[in-house]
């Protein structure tokens, strides 16, 4: 595929591993440059090892960044700036979730997940605004979840903060739209991750392959396609959003949920 972005630099939030680690190996593939942030340096590190490896003439900055410091995320900017020149392409990816029904939601829980979701992206995009302005093809795009449009019970301060963010980004869709950045969003279903992994080491049939334990998960939760998805394909849609492939696309949330959606 040529998503027509050799040569330009994108910046990926919480890319040391899972979802924004595969979507940094897909730009690397397509010739862009890359920077990414994490907060644990020797993941940042063994992830950049990894991606210098498998393209050893590529571009990649990466850089210990908690992206709820308003002043880490700035700084994170600052040299990004200075290594590359400039950015086209904002990718959000940073964020967890909290299990918990409303009964055993704690306030600080409601705080930590709004500002989680919100201010995991907020910040980013206020950094790295002037650059994306400067940029002919400037993107910025968002990991999100299906639960801001079918929240679950045992998540329900996780769906509210995802509810708030798919507000906030199609509003910014609007305001951008005229400095020439697009805003896009994918929302994901159940994606393969190291917490499933973990699970699947703790499951009580040991005799039950990886594809058939979480064949079996899917079913239980009423996916369609009866799989969990693969951090790879969340990442080719990220890709395809923050590229010129999707240069007529703003405002739009891709579901990414193997058929879990039901809505119109």
């Amino acid at each position: 595929m040529n998503a027509q972005i050799e040569g330009c630099v994108a910046v990926v939030t919480g890319g040391s591993s899972g979802i924004g680690f595969e979507t940094l190996r897909l730009l690397l593939g397509e010739g862009a440059k890359v920077a990414f942030c994490g907060r644990d340096s020797d993941r940042l590190a063994s992830a950049s090892a990894a991606l210098q490896h498998e393209y050893p003439q590529g571009d990649i900055f990466a850089y210990r960044c908690d992206v709820l410091q308003e002043a880490q995320v700035v700084a994170f900017a600052e040299a990004v700036t200075q290594r590359f020149g400039g950015v086209d392409m904002l990718i959000n990816n940073a964020g967890q979730g909290y299990v918990a029904h409303f009964a055993d939601t704690p306030r600080a829980a409601w705080l930590h997940e709004a500002e989680l979701k919100l201010f995991g992206v907020i910040n980013p995009v206020q950094a790295f605004l002037p650059q994306l302005e400067r940029s002919a093809i400037g993107s910025i795009t968002c990991v999100n979840s299906l639960l801001a449009l079918q929240p679950e019970e045992h998540m329900i301060a996780t769906s509210a903060a995802r509810a708030a963010l798919l507000n906030m980004t199609l509003t910014l869709s609007k305001e951008l739209v005229g400095k020439g950045i697009r805003v896009n969003s994918i929302l994901l279903g159940m994606v393969e991750s190291g917490q499933w992994q973990r699970r699947f080491a703790e499951r009580a049939d040991k005799n039950q392959s990886w594809p058939e334990w979480t064949a079996e998960i899917a079913r239980k939760r009423g996916i369609p396609m009866q799989r969990l998805g693969k951090p790879q394909e969340a990442a080719q849609a990220l890709l395809f959003l923050a590229s010129p492939l999707a240069s007529f696309t703003t405002g739009a949330a891709l579901d990414i949920s193997g058929g879990f959606c039901r809505h119109l």
